[in-house]
């Protein structure tokens, strides 16, 4: 057997038994049983028992699809030209007959914020900006800060404000300096795996996620390790839900984020086996495949010949494609979990099989596909247009102009873009904003229409105010179509 064999072997060997119980092979899986497959809906219908309403999903950003999902840099699963095919490296869990959907309900109390606060060391009363709960630093704005928002599930960052010269107007409600990373002592080494694990702990515990799956193996800037938790809900592991904190050399956190308030149980279905599961990612993964050699992608124009069958010097077109195999990734490990899911109603935490992938050119990563019987799937709603800012009569006709910059006060609320224009206008900020994102478009109306003015450009700064703190979403250019950085 060659070195790569051998090493091969190995790491496969490796996946097995880190998951062994929820992965395959003969020993029997957590939930391998011996009952045929009928179909995962068949208890519920032989109980009597009213069926759930149809799980709609899709409606926001960055969700997984009815099918597919991999881990963020991990490779495409519908990459390459002909997609990819996933094999089970042995029998697969059959799996529970039904698991439930958890959704984010509630508000995030005070009570709940010190709690986690005092684990990560804050000091000081949570105070409610809007619809966050927050602790600033005090004094010069340099220090610690979390913010909570108040909404269930109650995305939570932790993070260091440097202070300077902007602390105090920060203070006082005007623009914040960007947050960022305590900066870890000179020379600084990272901590162990084992002792960022223990200072983990704490938050973790005060997170309600004692039971999480905890990775701390990644190092960050030569100094400050890593530690990622996949928290165990409804007695099952979840996937794109985690809490991630940067523990410096100190052995202290330096940074964070995660969600405060567990989702709560909905709705349940039936689930498909994870074999079943698998079919249906191979299924939606495959890529659209060759046309064929002699094949046209549409019909000739009317009058022309047709190709003759096989092909041949008398087709009117010839296509050269790349005829190779779809890739063949090996899957040595199945569980069933719930996987971070956007939906019409929010995001929410989504019965799938977890598959463990590993392929012979690259690290073993994870790939989702829905378990919802397909029954109880609603078909995806047909996308609707993107919100563009309706233009204001008041408006002239002047050209759009680009947004180079913005900013955001203490609250979240109050959005200050940064752009170039004219001496002779007046500038005004319309915005669109949802869950995903939020729309700017730069409205200009000239001050003396029927008079000549001079060709003279400033940077002007308008504000204007949103209806929910801007939060992660990114600020884009409604001119352009375009992100905007933060200044």
């Amino acid at each position: 057997m060659s070195g790569t064999e051998s090493g091969r072997g190995r790491r496969t060997a490796l996946v097995a038994s880190v998951a062994a119980g929820v992965l395959l092979a003969g020993g029997g899986g957590l939930y391998l049983t011996a009952s045929g497959d009928d179909g995962p809906d068949a208890e519920s219908r032989a109980s009597g028992a009213p069926a759930p309403p149809p799980l709609r999903l899709g409606g926001g950003s960055g969700g997984t699809g009815p099918g597919a999902g991999i881990a963020p840099g991990e490779p495409d699963p519908g990459g390459g030209p002909n997609g990819t095919v996933y094999r089970a490296e042995g029998p697969l869990p059959q799996g529970p007959s039904s698991a439930a959907v958890h959704r984010p309900r509630g508000l995030v109390t005070s009570e709940e914020v010190t709690r986690l606060a005092g684990a990560l060391g804050v000091e000081g009363r949570p105070a409610l900006v809007g619809d966050v709960w927050t602790i600033r630093p005090e004094k010069d704005g340099q220090g610690p800060r979390l913010d909570v928002a108040r909404q269930a599930p109650g995305n939570w960052t932790y993070s260091w404000y440097d202070g300077g010269p902007a602390g105090d107007t920060c203070l006082k409600g005007k623009a914040c300096p960007p947050p960022g990373e305590a900066k870890p002592p000179a020379g600084g080494s990272p901590v162990s795996e084992a002792a960022a694990r223990a200072a983990a702990a704490p938050v973790l515990k005060a997170l309600g996620q004692d039971d999480a799956k905890v990775s701390a193996s990644q190092v960050m800037n030569g100094s400050v390790r890593v530690v990622n938790a996949d928290p165990v809900i409804g007695g099952l592991p979840t996937y794109g839900w985690s809490t991630g904190l940067h523990i410096g050399p100190d052995g202290r956190p330096v940074a964070g984020s995660g969600t405060l308030k567990e989702p709560a149980e909905d709705a349940t279905y039936p689930v498909v086996s994870a074999e079943r599961a698998l079919a249906r990612l191979n299924e939606e993964s495959k890529g659209t495949g060759p046309i064929g050699i002699g094949g046209c992608a549409t019909d000739p124009p009317a009058g022309e010949p047709q190709a003759p069958e096989g092909g041949g010097e008398d087709a009117p077109c010839q296509v050269a494609v790349d005829m190779a195999p779809p890739r063949q990734v090996p899957v040595t490990g199945a569980v069933l979990g719930l996987a971070a899911t956007d939906t019409p109603d929010g995001r929410a935490l989504v019965p799938a099989w977890l598959f463990t992938a590993d392929p012979a050119d690259s690290a073993p990563y994870t790939v989702t596909s829905t378990a919802v019987a397909a029954e109880f799937l609603a078909p995806p709603a047909k996308p609707s247009p993107e919100p563009t800012p309706e233009p204001d009569p008041s408006d002239g006709a002047a050209p759009a102009r680009r947004i180079e910059s913005f900013t955001v006060d203490g609250d979240g609320r109050t959005l200050a873009v940064t752009f170039w224009g004219g001496v002779c206008s007046t500038y005004t900020a319309h915005v669109v904003e949802d869950p995903r994102q939020v729309r700017v478009r730069i409205g200009e109306k000239p001050q003396d229409p029927d008079r000549a003015c001079i060709l003279v450009a400033k940077e002007i700064t308008v504000e204007v105010t949103l209806g929910a703190p801007l939060g992660d979403r990114p600020v884009v250019d409604a001119a352009s179509d375009e992100a905007v950085p933060r200044r």
